[in-house]
């Protein structure tokens, strides 16, 4: 027997009062309507009128293939059929071995270890609780503290946000956290030295590598790692690095003797046009964290990748009490990995990365236009990650006074014109899925600047 649909506007109803939602202001989210996507196909989502929004964000960074795929839904049904959930607490299951097989296949060399949970933040908070054990394991107990960036973002675990650096996100919590020290964006750097236009130069990567490496020299025996976004802050406003940051990291990081963390929840799954975003310098971190489109947007799940050194540092006979002390419930669960196995085939099968480079470099040029347009003080893009900084005088390159919601009522045009999007703070953010046609991203870039023009004007 089917259930009777629900009425949008009792879902409306029960939204506001039981659902408190995430980085949400609620006493403005219960006054205003708002989207509630009943199904999704292809690259579009659908309200429950039955209207279709393009996904320009990718339902927040994770969707890969499109939604509704069918081999990822038939991979989900295959499994269901065997067994929906069994711990990996001394024990493992098909889908989990697998696909710690192939990540390892696919990750850059020297990684061999996978880890798994449930999402990006606590892939990171694995891997910093990873890095302080590992020094205890070692004999090297001093080495206790990290070293991060402004304008970080690694998720919202109280670990995560120690290693943060958003005062807007993370201020309020303060008297929870560890202390870690903190470099400049690298990007922010960059753009104060050369300007939005030419921030991307040699001397801006010297720049930041000379204070990094200043850092290490006075604090590198007390270090237990340096924590880094691979090659671009996303919450931040999607703040790219210049060239050369993360290769310069790596080899400072093995000249002080720290280890290097690189955060690859948002630019993993070919983001950036590559499989991961630190293969752009040939880098292998000591440990990586994979999150978002690990199981093509479908399911919770993450994953930290670990190389041998790290690894046998927690070798060791049972009552030595070694092991690494960390796992959830649902740690290695079958059906997120089953789908997650299958998101991979669809990467190798489809040659999916092979078609990149054509899309990125058509959304470069119809970003284009935006340069001239007086309420852009800068565009930033790296693949298909795109952020659009709104300003209300670009001369003076002045944001909007943040309580204005002009940025939110941009993206609420764009919705409305049947585009997905979400603003961060004074930045339009544009993260399609890798699956988006040319025709696709033509219509996204229309939509985006009718909607700039319209409210701005």
């Amino acid at each position: 027997m089917t259930e009777p649909a629900i009425d949008p506007a009792q879902l409306a109803a029960w939204d506001k009062s039981c659902f408190w939602h995430p980085f949400t202001q609620m006493q403005v989210y219960c006054q205003e309507d708002n989207l509630i996507f009943a199904r999704g196909e292809g690259n579009y989502l659908f309200d429950v009128h039955g209207k279709a929004y393009l996904d320009a964000i990718s339902s927040l960074w994770c969707n890969v293939h499109g939604h509704n795929h069918p081999r990822l839904n038939a991979a989900l049904t295959d499994q269901l059929a065997k067994v929906a959930h069994s711990t990996t607490l001394g024990a493992s299951n098909p889908p989990a071995i697998l696909l710690a097989k192939r990540l390892v296949e696919i990750a850059p060399k020297g990684l061999e270890k996978v880890f798994y949970s449930e999402d990006g933040a606590e892939a990171v908070e694995i891997a910093v609780k990873m890095a302080f054990h590992y020094w205890r394991n070692v004999g090297r107990p001093e080495k206790q503290h990290f070293l991060t960036l402004d304008n970080a973002y690694h998720g919202d675990t109280v670990g995560a946000v120690s290693v943060g650096g958003m005062d807007l996100f993370h201020g309020v919590y303060q008297g929870l956290l560890f202390h870690a020290a903190r470099l400049p964006s690298p990007y922010g750097l960059a753009r104060e030295m050369f300007g939005p236009l030419d921030w991307d130069q040699p001397a801006a990567a010297t720049a930041w590598l000379t204070q990094l490496e200043e850092a290490l020299m006075a604090r590198g025996h007390e270090i237990a790692a340096l924590v880094l976004e691979s090659g671009i802050q996303g919450a931040a406003g999607l703040l790219p690095f210049p060239a050369g940051i993360l290769r310069g990291a790596r080899e400072l990081c093995d000249q002080y003797d720290v280890l290097l963390i690189l955060d690859e929840v948002a630019t993993g799954f070919g983001r950036t046009g590559r499989m991961f975003a630190c293969e752009h310098e040939q880098v292998t971190p000591d440990l990586m964290c994979l999150g978002k489109g690990l199981s093509g947007g479908y399911l919770p799940l993450a994953a930290t990748l670990a190389s041998n050194r790290v690894y046998e540092a927690f070798l060791g006979a049972f009552g030595d009490t070694r092991q690494f002390y960390h796992g959830h419930t649902f740690t290695g669960n079958p059906l997120a990995c089953a789908v997650a196995l299958e998101n991979l085939g669809i990467f190798e099968d489809d040659q999916v990365l092979a078609g990149l480079p054509e899309k990125i470099q058509y959304l470069q040029e119809r970003l284009m236009p935006l340069w001239d347009h007086p309420h852009v003080g800068a565009l930033r893009q790296k693949g298909l990650m795109i952020g659009i900084e709104i300003v209300a005088d670009k001369t003076a390159g002045a944001a909007y006074p943040y309580g204005d919601r002009v940025e939110y009522a941009i993206s609420r045009a764009a919705v409305e014109a049947g585009v997905y999007t979400r603003p961060l703070g004074d930045t339009l953010v544009l993260m399609p899925p890798l699956s988006i046609s040319l025709a696709e991203i033509e219509r996204m870039m229309e939509v985006i600047l009718r909607a700039i023009d319209h409210v701005t004007s």
